[in-house]
């Protein structure tokens, strides 16, 4: 079983997990969720490359001072 197969599998558990969680666990499932999804995006290559704030602070090239 590769890596990636096994973080599909822990996501699949994960989101089963959270459909049952209560609010004391919910949190601490969604926040390892988040981080496996965002894992599994960066091995198959097609996580977000760039975030909005990047794109908007990378538009002119320039840094400058905020009016």
């Amino acid at each position: 079983m590769t890596r990636l197969e096994k973080l599909k599998e822990l996501e699949s558990d994960l989101k089963a997990l959270m459909s049952k969680a209560n609010s004391r666990t919910y949190a601490s499932l969604a926040k390892q969720y988040r981080e496996t999804i965002k894992e599994i995006e960066e091995i198959e290559g097609n996580g977000e490359q760039e975030d909005e704030i990047a794109k908007i602070l990378k538009a002119d090239g320039v840094p400058g001072a905020v009016r």
